[in-house]
């Protein structure tokens, strides 16, 4: 019988950047390719090395802005994903949509937490 995989958003948003260093390790070494790529392992990491700053914040406040940094990462690699896309690269189609639906995935799941913790954070004080 399989074990239930446990949800863990660190090993995801890790999966998600090591999706995106292959991906970028790929890419052909044309100018848009290279521009696009230096653009994209940064902010195709960065998420998880935010989380992970999130996960030890100070307050409410520090997790939240932590938490909306690594969206706005997350953001920009879409967009940059989106924009490779448009290049229409040979033989990346199926990591490129990965990519691509992975970034969607894990935006929904931010957006989600992001609302939850302010949610939250206005009960704490009793707004």
């Amino acid at each position: 019988m399989e074990k239930e995989k446990k949800f863990d958003l660190e090993d995801r948003l890790v999966e998600f950047a090591v999706k995106i260093a292959t991906l970028v390790e790929s890419l052909p070494t044309t100018i848009s390719a290279r521009n696009i790529s230096g653009q994209l392992i940064r902010s195709g990491t960065a998420p998880a090395l935010n989380y992970g700053e999130a996960k030890s914040a100070e307050s409410s406040n520090d997790f939240i802005h932590k938490m909306k940094v690594a969206l706005k990462e997350l953001r920009e690699s879409y967009i940059s994903l989106k924009i490779l896309r448009q290049i229409n690269l040979q033989n990346k189609d199926v990591l490129l949509d990965n990519c691509l639906m992975e970034c969607n995935e894990l935006i929904s799941i931010f957006v989600r937490s992001i609302q939850t913790a302010e949610r939250n954070r206005k009960i704490k004080k009793g707004i």
